[in-house]
């Protein structure tokens, strides 16, 4: 399928979730949740994807099965939204019911999802917010009863248990060193977690007048920011937050709509915004300037998730009405690894060519030029010759 292009018609059950499942060699799946339709009962999909094309595949390639559905046959079982492990070996799904663990196997090339007991999560009601940390120790939920839970993986060992951390839940992500956890409430607000202490360590200021929305932690490893959406009298701002000293930092002000969703690439270079009338926005982080627009992307209806692809410059993005779309996104070209090692030869061979240049025309020590009255003789040759004839005088009877 070609990028933009809508898979919901396709196949069965409208996409209510999707996201991407990384895999060695820069191999990356998509996988996708369908609700339940007349004709067939709750399931997730999982596609290949093809880094040439930058599209989905919908046939599967001979010999490998690229397609899989497994039915989530339960009463109110329909997918809501999942989390997949950074390893890419499992899949959180979340259902009305509670979340569900899939475990992904590839033996004999053949890709099947295996169900798995997730004793303390399987029947806790719905999720709203699902969130493995990037080193993939700690899952973390936000219901929409506002009941938080941390878990250290796969252990599932709780770390932190809160009824009421919330009024409910509207955004959670978790940071780059997997030390703090941000979390937003449909009422505004915002709370700061220490994770391994599974307490509350700061609320984020705001005025009265402001509603934080959305919240994802910088990922580029070097400078500790966290993003915010914040809406005020019908404006949407970008504000930055310092995670060493919780104070607000600015604002950018990018969309004029109200955002509906927020994500941020792996490598941290860009923030993707999705909001109500179904436009996204691409962020450059280190310019904090628009290098995409996609307009009417999902035609007048809210964009309710947008996920990075792990190695290339494409995301797949979901509405309620459309399903899922997947775009390929018109910012620069990223540096492949050939390239960099490529432009590391061709600097080492100039380095050679100028190095033999100036030592063909330069008076150094190897290649320094004879006097007009300089004896062209060796200098060591010399003074062995001249030894000789002191040795033979003093041979000499005179």
């Amino acid at each position: 399928m070609e990028p933009g292009h809508d898979t919901s018609s396709a196949n069965p059950g409208p996409v209510t979730c999707a996201g991407w499942i990384r895999r060695p060699e820069n191999r990356h799946l998509a996988i996708y949740g369908r609700a339940r339709s007349f004709a067939s009962p709750p399931l997730l999909e999982i596609y290949s994807f093809d880094s040439v094309t930058c599209s989905l595949s919908s046939e599967p390639i001979v010999g490998i099965s690229l397609r899989v559905r497994f039915a989530v046959e339960e009463e109110g079982g329909d997918p809501l939204g999942f989390s997949v492990h950074p390893s890419g070996d499992e899949v959180v799904c979340s259902t009305r019911n509670g979340c569900r663990l899939f475990e992904l196997n590839n033996q004999d090339s053949d890709i099947t999802l295996l169900p798995k007991d997730l004793p303390p999560l399987q029947s806790i009601g719905p999720q709203k917010c699902l969130a493995f940390s990037t080193d993939g120790s700690r899952f973390a939920t936000g219901g929409e009863d506002g009941h938080l839970r941390i878990l250290e993986w796969p252990s599932l060992r709780i770390l932190s248990d809160e009824p009421r951390a919330h009024k409910s839940f509207r955004d959670m992500d978790i940071s780059l060193d997997s030390e703090f956890l941000a979390s937003t409430s449909v009422d505004g607000s915002a709370r700061i977690w220490k994770i391994n202490d599974g307490v509350p360590l700061v609320s984020l200021t705001r005025n009265s007048d402001e509603k934080i929305e959305c919240c994802r932690f910088s990922r580029d490893g070097t400078k500790p920011f966290l993003f915010c959406t914040v809406q005020k009298a019908g404006k949407v701002v970008i504000a930055v937050w310092d995670i060493s000293t919780w104070k607000r930092l600015g604002h950018k002000t990018l969309p004029r709509k109200p955002v509906s969703v927020l994500s941020v690439s792996l490598d941290g270079k860009y923030l993707a915004l999705g909001n109500n009338d179904g436009d996204m926005c691409v962020v450059e982080v280190k310019k904090m300037e628009a290098s995409h627009w996609s307009k009417k992307l999902h035609l007048g209806t809210p964009i309710s998730s947008i996920e990075f692809c792990p190695s290339e410059r494409v995301v797949i993005s979901i509405s309620h009405q459309w399903g899922a779309v997947v775009t390929k996104l018109n910012v620069p070209a990223d540096w492949k690894e050939w390239q960099i090692y490529l432009l590391l030869l061709g600097l080492f061979l100039a380095s050679a060519i100028v190095f033999y240049i100036f030592y063909q025309n330069s008076d150094s020590f190897w290649n320094f030029p004879l006097g007009r009255n300089q004896s062209a003789q060796p200098l060591l040759k010399s003074v062995v010759i001249d030894s000789q004839y002191e040795y033979e005088d003093d041979q000499s009877p005179w």
